[in-house]
């Protein structure tokens, strides 16, 4: 899933190149890239299939060459990722009838890839063998983080197990309690499962996407297909699948995992992920820091700054666009941009 516009990034993200098509760690890759290759060891490149905005295409393309312009499906409009993955269900199902799905944001961090692999290739062994099971993979919590949802267990264990419900973000008091209790896990927004599991799930509990998909069965995996998208996607409800599917569900699995992730979706995230100076700064760009400590000072190419008296605090300089805003009030960066 690479459409997403990844406004709480902002002004490094933006609609013309989002988030998932950026290197904000300074990794040498994108998102996107390396989302891609750290799935390679499991699928091969003929099996992946990218959903993103029509308007982001050719940088998938130019991101990942080894795809062919037919596995990049083109969302007309954004519709949240409950039609998103329909979508993509009914196109994976004009090409194989029977297939396990792994369904992953393209923009996330994932610092330990042989757990990754080892954890996601348990995962689809268990989803080909219980073909109506729903999985979603928990993230072991470290600290009292209120910006994820959470996902409950019965009670702390390893392997696989049933998924008790679903928690919204969680104000600092709940996720005090949360951490304390060991039995909730964030949740990750990596789904696994079979054709067959999504697709009674679609029909059980949001019938009307799954009918107005029904409409164009047959032309999907066909030159016909893009057109009944674009002519039908705007009808579909603008809905999550957590929403809409993963919290009605009573098929639903979980496994806690560690293997170093983070969906890196805010300035603090990527604070936490950055390398700091020894005034805990994490810079980036050319940048002269005045008394000035816990703060995120990204700076673009070709531009210089003077950053004074500031404590953790966040000035971002991209496109002729700057942002200076305390990192405590980070949340509000998209309700921010939508007023501009």
């Amino acid at each position: 899933m690479a459409g997403g516009i990844g406004s709480r990034f902002w002004p490094l993200s933006k609609n013309d190149r989002p988030k998932q098509f950026l290197d904000v760690l300074g990794t040498g890759k994108s998102f996107i890239r390396a989302t891609f290759e750290r799935f390679l060891p499991l699928v091969p490149p003929e099996h992946f299939v990218v959903v993103t905005n029509a308007a982001y295409k050719d940088l998938v393309l130019e991101q990942l060459p080894e795809l062919h312009a037919d596995q990049v499906l083109c969302e007309p409009m954004r519709r949240n990722t409950a039609p998103c993955i329909a979508y993509a269900t009914y196109h994976i199902l004009s090409q194989c009838r029977e297939a396990a799905v792994a369904v992953t944001p393209a923009d996330h961090l994932v610092t330990n890839e042989c757990e990754f692999q080892r954890v996601i290739g348990h995962g689809l062994d268990f989803v080909e063998q219980h073909t109506d099971a729903l999985m979603t993979i928990g993230i072991r919590p470290s600290r009292p983080e209120t910006g994820y949802g959470y996902i409950q267990v019965d009670s702390p264990q390893q392997g696989i197990v049933p998924v008790v419900s679903f928690k919204e973000k969680p104000d600092l008091e709940t996720a005090k309690r949360f951490l304390e209790a060991g039995t909730f896990y964030w949740n990750s927004g990596i789904f696994l499962w079979s054709t067959a599991a999504i697709m009674s799930a679609f029909r059980t509990y949001l019938p009307d996407m799954a009918a107005l998909f029904d409409e164009g069965r047959n032309l999907f995996g066909t030159a016909r297909e893009q057109e009944f998208i674009n002519r039908q996607f705007e009808r579909c409800e603008n809905i999550s699948v957590d929403y809409g599917i993963m919290e009605r569900s009573s098929n639903r699995y979980t496994v806690a995992a560690d293997f170093g992730w983070s969906d890196i979706g805010t300035w603090g995230s990527l604070y936490t992920h950055a390398a700091h100076d020894a005034n805990a700064n994490a810079l980036s760009g050319h940048a002269l820091l005045v008394n000035t400590q816990g703060s995120v000072v990204n700076i673009e190419p070709g531009y210089e700054a003077i950053v004074q008296g500031l404590d953790h605090c966040l000035v971002a300089l991209r496109d002729h666009s700057l942002l200076v805003c305390r990192l405590d009030d980070e949340q509000q960066i998209k309700l921010w941009v939508e007023q501009l």
